[in-house]
């Protein structure tokens, strides 16, 4: 177990990603003060896999995907950090070149399908216009037979139907199906969904995900999966990202967060999952309230709610550190345990 420089690692083991985001800082400037909602993130995302994001609200995993789509609010900006794609920071590029990437190499799905179609067109006229925007279909008739395959790829029914109707007449699921195929239109390198199923039923919610799963195998694509859901994450990502407070707590595969978890924070998430196979078996609850993002802790963010804080704990932020199996967290807890094996061993 060692002590890595996070910029470091995102080096490493690179030459396969389609992304990479170097200790992203986002913060919003509000009449109370500075929001610092993303405070170092760094991680790969390696093409053709699924990288999950998970955390409870306001752990910034949502911020750290609209930053990367450059679409946050008035009140926020990235204030350092650096967002590669192919070796381009985005965060450099014009306007012009920041519309051909959203859409046509990076697209979001985000929570509310009916919040995010407009209303007053039809489902048609929008998947029309982003196909006429960013391909080299630019009539009207090939737009809509585009519109037709992908609605077709999606599993929406009677999609020369569905082209002339309006987002009202739609389910829930159906309209999600609509912002997948908006999403592919342009059959970007990386997706990004934003709690995709929050919306949904969960009957729906599993269709959802057995889409996106499918359709991420046959088209090779990059996904960033946003969600609070571990059930979700455990089923879906070949990585994992853990955050809170703005902060990657732990990073590995489902099997390292699920089975070997070295945060306090993750083995406070897992322990407040219920159990299907024990339903008598009592939940236990994270204790302590949210960390409030306009004072921030000095140490970890976590370390006032942590039943096992240290003094260094709330002076100082852990540096991430490689366990054992090769996965990462950022727990000075994992130090101690460290020292304590070193002298154990002599």
């Amino acid at each position: 177990m060692a002590n890595i420089d996070v910029e470091e690692k995102v080096r490493q083991n690179n030459e396969n990603a389609v992304l990479t985001v170097k200790n992203l800082h986002t913060s919003f400037f509000t009449d109370s003060g500075e929001v610092r909602a993303v405070n170092g993130v760094s991680f790969n995302l390696t093409k053709g896999k699924i990288l999950g994001i998970v955390g409870e609200s306001g752990s910034g995993k949502s911020v750290t995907a609209y930053s990367i789509m450059q679409i946050l609010a008035d009140t926020g900006k990235v204030v350092d950090g650096e967002i590669l794609y192919k070796g381009k920071n985005i965060l450099n590029f014009t306007p012009k070149e920041m519309r051909d990437f959203r859409g046509d190499k990076c697209s979001i799905i985000f929570q509310d399908p009916m919040t995010s179609l407009n209303p007053t067109f039809t489902i048609g006229s929008q998947l029309n216009e982003a196909i006429m925007l960013h391909t080299e279909r630019k009539t009207k008739k090939a737009a809509t037979e585009r519109s037709i395959e992908l609605l077709t790829m999606v599993g929406v029914n009677e999609p020369e139907k569905r082209v002339n109707q309006y987002p009202y007449e739609l389910s829930g699921g159906m309209r999600q199906r609509v912002m997948i195929a908006m999403a592919l239109a342009c059959e970007p390198d990386i997706l990004i969904a934003d709690e995709p199923t929050t919306a949904l039923d969960v009957t729906i919610q599993a269709q959802i995900l057995e889409l996106m799963a499918d359709l991420q195998k046959k088209l090779g694509m990059a996904i960033i999966l946003v969600t609070h859901d571990l059930g979700v994450i455990a089923t879906m990502c070949d990585e994992i990202i853990v955050m809170y407070g703005g902060r990657v707590c732990e990073r590995g595969t489902a099997e390292d967060i699920f089975y070997r978890p070295c945060h306090e924070y993750t083995k406070g998430l897992l322990r407040s999952i219920p159990n299907v196979d024990n339903m008598k078996e009592k939940l236990v609850p994270i204790g302590g309230t949210p960390i409030n993002l306009l004072n921030m802790p000095k140490g970890c963010a976590f370390c006032t709610r942590c039943e096992n804080a240290m003094k260094i704990c709330l002076e100082e932020v852990p540096q991430e550190m490689e366990m054992p199996d090769g996965h990462y967290a950022s727990c000075w807890l994992n130090v101690k345990r460290q020292l304590e094996e070193e002298q154990a061993n002599g």
